[in-house]
């Protein structure tokens, strides 16, 4: 068991994501935080009564934060919510919502600051905490956080007089203070009517924002708290440079994004194709976010053809997958190591390396006919009458790079044999196929990771709509070592992890394959990024 106490400490970067990047940004995108660049980025005086507006690709969707894993209503959720506690660059719990806290794999107690306010004036207490925790925890309610940063099977008991909060979780989790304690924590009025927390939750946010406007598709305002005290480093009244008002808006296309960033129409931007080198030759500042950006899910349900892991095999040999993450990377990406990207990650090492087949056409020629799929009309093979056809589904939300390697792809699928139809989607259009409709075959969208536990429910367990395994995964030696892992507290258990991790990888359960480095330039502005979004709490506005 471990203890930490209130520490006063300087503005820091990261917290806990889960997003794929389908959110995962999707499932769960998130990263390093760091910047970088002067110039436009401004130098001069800070100035207050500003407004920051910034660019997302795609309309976030619904924001009730108990029911998304989509990276971009994270980001934009990071206005509105705080958790309980954030995390230090060293990976080390600071105090949010809460001042102290003490935690196993089983249980956590929370303590909360008194300080701290919802949107409508009304005191947090520690039974609006409580039941956030629950209903993420009730299976009833299908929450996509469940397994992830909160057990199926979790309850919370408060103690208003004391403000505290312990849970106990419904499976041991190594990782419990850091997944429950990442939990976006909204007031009472907005648990009563979700509803209302899916458009922004008025009156419900214990973040440093509350949204005073949504367009849905074009725009979100949002406006700054006079009351908010309680965020990490200097986030409290007398803090020079805060902009009173932040404006998010939906532009899909990074080239006009970049236009208006120059232009000065916008104080931030993320950009992943290649206007990064027209910004970065503005000497703009930025702050860099990593997150895979490459990795390939195959469907495993049914009669899909990525069920059979033979297939798998051949499909991944016939690509070389060097030369698709430097398309989807424009270049400036690496190859991945792990699952588990998020920093500060709580183990590393490389998982990767050596467990993906080599890029071998030929050889992966021989194993689909080995296999029963034999070179029929047009190219196209087939098996039993049926032609080797597949979806292969990509998120518009990461610019046209995705797009080219998506080509890349369908091309040398179609060298091997197999016909390829694209399919293009926004961060909404994903999330409803992997988690519900179900009509896909091959997944382009990835799932961004701070701890190896949130990528249990992914990996294994129900499929949607009971749970989040959205491509069937069934992996006994995955679930073996999980169930060793788990066992074990924090960092301890992390050998037993990263083996996990390769039993997927082997089995091509899951591809992971190139990572991308994502500059959000800034110009007359400076923020911190971590978890895929900027932190609001670091935003300095600058007077030209």
């Amino acid at each position: 068991m471990s203890m930490w106490d209130e520490l006063n400490r300087p503005p820091v970067t990261p917290a806990v994501r889960v997003l794929p990047l389908v959110a995962v940004a999707a499932l769960l995108v998130s990263g390093c935080g760091g910047g970088s660049g002067s110039g436009a980025a401004g130098k001069g005086e800070l100035a207050d009564g500003k407004t920051f507006t910034t660019a997302y690709a795609s309309d976030p969707g619904a924001l009730d934060p108990a029911k998304t894993v989509m990276s971009i209503a994270i980001g934009v959720n990071r206005y509105l919510y705080d958790p309980l506690i954030h995390l230090d660059a060293k990976g080390e719990p600071e105090a949010g919502l809460a001042r102290k806290w003490q935690a196993t794999t089983k249980t956590a107690t929370f303590t909360l600051r008194p300080d701290v306010k919802c949107s409508d004036g009304s005191t947090l207490t520690a039974s609006d905490v409580a039941a956030n925790i629950d209903y993420i925890g009730d299976p009833k309610n299908k929450s996509p956080l469940a397994g992830v940063q909160i057990q199926p099977g979790t309850t919370a008991k408060a103690d208003d007089k004391k403000r505290t909060v312990t849970l106990t979780s419904g499976a041991p989790d190594a990782f419990l203070l850091r997944n429950a304690g990442s939990v976006p924590i909204a007031c009472g009025k907005g648990l009563q009517d979700r509803t209302a927390l899916a458009k922004g939750g008025k009156g419900s946010g214990t973040g440093m924002f509350t949204m005073t406007e949504a367009v849905t598709g074009d725009h979100y305002t949002l406006t700054r708290r006079k009351d908010y005290t309680w965020g990490p480093g200097s986030s409290g009244q007398g803090a020079k440079g805060l902009p009173d008002t932040v404006k998010i808006r939906v532009i899909p296309n990074e080239s006009t994004a970049a236009n208006l960033l120059l232009s000065g129409e916008l104080n931030a931007a993320p950009m992943s194709g290649p206007e990064q080198k027209r910004l970065a030759a503005q000497k703009l500042f930025h702050a860099d976010v990593q997150a895979p950006l490459g990795e390939l899910y195959f469907n495993q349900s049914g009669a899909r053809p990525g069920a059979d892991e033979k297939v798998r095999r051949a499909l991944v040999q016939a690509l070389n997958l060097p030369d698709v993450g430097k398309v989807i990377t424009n270049g400036t990406g690496k190859p991945s190591q792990g699952m588990v990207t998020d920093e500060p990650r709580a183990c590393t090492g490389d998982s990767v390396t050596g467990n993906l087949p080599r890029h071998d056409l030929a050889a992966a020629k021989s194993a689909l006919s080995a296999a029963g799929w034999e070179p029929g009309a047009g190219g196209i093979r087939t098996k039993n009458g049926k032609k080797l056809t597949m979806s292969l589904m990509y998120g518009t939300q990461n610019g046209p790079t995705m797009a080219a390697g998506a080509e890349l792809i369908q091309k040398e699928w179609k060298s091997l044999g197999a016909e390829v139809k694209m399919k293009p989607a926004d961060s909404p259009g994903l999330n409803s196929t992997l988690f519900g409709s179900g009509n896909w075959d091959v997944s382009m969208g990835p799932i961004s990771l701070g701890v190896p536990t949130q990528l249990v429910p992914f990996m294994s367990g129900p499929t949607p709509p009971k749970g989040v395994n959205f491509a069937g995964i069934d992996n006994p030696e995955y679930q073996d070592l999980v169930q060793k892992a788990s066992a074990k507290v924090g960092a301890a258990g992390c050998p037993q992890w990263q083996q996990a991790e390769k039993a997927l990888i082997k089995h091509l359960n899951a591809v992971p394959y190139y990572n991308s480095l994502t500059p959000v330039f800034g110009k007359a502005a400076r923020f911190k990024v971590n978890q895929g979004a900027i932190v609001p709490s670091s935003i300095r506005m600058y007077a030209n």
